[in-house]
């Protein structure tokens, strides 16, 4: 049996900010109407010239380095990204390309602000069975290229940005307990018109914008993601107070907030980065352990429970021993 363990990571942010008070001169909002209700104060956003892919290889090369890889030494690429480069290729060939593969596989995960951990998901499946032997996962979006600007209810939520990890397959004597321990995806499709984008290449033929019934997210987020952090728990026989970190996806902190007290875990113990970054979509969780790992609180050994919820609707969880 093989375990993917995690060998490094990494993460980029657009140099351009844009904060509320930016915001406010562009819609009808304000500094403490955002902040109130999201926990946003500002978000990353983009230059006209850089591409998802550009994102994604700037956050891919510093995760090779941390973990002490070549990119030829990788063998699959999996991309969470709702905002393409292109309708085709997949983004994850672009980058691909950019890094000097030649060999390997390397495609696209579509399961909006899920996406990192459907992406984590795959990888780890390709690994246990012996399909690859290292795997790039990334996370990366420019949300801000499908959003409408004068909606105030939905153009304040969201950033750019992207986010990596690097696996690699290890017999379970060599990963010494390290490593994903399980994943945990759900969707239900029944719910896809309460957040969607009004486009698409075969139904309007144009990229279309993102459109939200806010008060339905909030209400979904809030329990599907207490499901399945209680189903991960209990599927490995654990509770709360062995987590040591959550590190969920970065939408709302009000939605942090209230998961975090269903599990009964100290705020002190989640990760949040959702007031600098706004909700990055499937770079959110990549980021977010990026910045955790970098300044020392995630350390070798600890245990990290990660979650999200996306349009679909979809949402899932990873349990992984850092």
């Amino acid at each position: 049996m093989f375990r993917s363990v995690v060998l490094g990571c990494g993460a980029y942010l657009p140099s351009k900010t844009l904060t509320n008070t930016d915001l406010a001169k562009m819609v009808d909002t304000s500094d403490d109407w955002i902040a109130q209700r999201t926990g946003i104060h500002e978000r990353h956003i983009a230059a006209d010239n850089e591409t998802t892919s550009d994102l994604a290889l700037a956050a891919a090369r510093p995760a090779l380095e941390a973990s002490g890889l070549d990119a030829r030494d990788i063998d699959l690429i999996v991309l969470a990204t709702t905002t393409p480069d292109r309708t085709f290729p997949a983004t994850a060939v672009r980058v691909q390309k950019s890094l000097g593969m030649e060999s390997g596989a390397a495609f696209d995960i579509q399961a909006v602000c899920s996406g990192f951990v459907y992406a984590l998901a795959v990888a780890d499946n390709f690994l246990r069975v012996g399909q690859a032997k290292r795997a790039l996962v990334i996370g990366a979006e420019t949300f801000s290229r499908i959003l409408d600007w004068t909606d105030r209810g939905t153009c304040v939520l969201f950033g750019d940005g992207a986010g990596a990890v690097v696996l690699e397959a290890k017999s379970e004597a060599e990963a010494a307990g390290r490593g994903i321990i399980s994943t945990h995806l759900h969707s239900d499709g029944r719910f896809q018109d309460i957040l969607y984008v009004d486009g698409g290449p075969s139904s309007t033929g144009t990229v279309g914008k993102l459109r939200m019934n806010g008060k339905e997210v909030f209400r979904h987020a809030v329990q599907r993601l207490s499901d399945v952090v209680e189903e991960t728990l209990k599927a490995n026989n654990l509770t709360s107070d062995d987590i040591d970190w959550l590190v969920p996806h970065q939408a709302n902190q009000r939605i942090i907030d209230s998961t975090a007290r269903k599990l009964g875990l100290p705020i002190e113990r989640v990760v949040s980065t959702i007031s600098r970054h706004g909700n990055t979509s499937a770079a959110s969780i990549p980021l977010a352990l990026a910045e955790a790992v970098g300044d020392g609180r995630i350390k070798k050994g600890d245990l990290i429970l990660t979650e999200a919820m996306g349009g679909g609707l979809t949402w899932g969880s990873a349990l992984i021993r850092w």
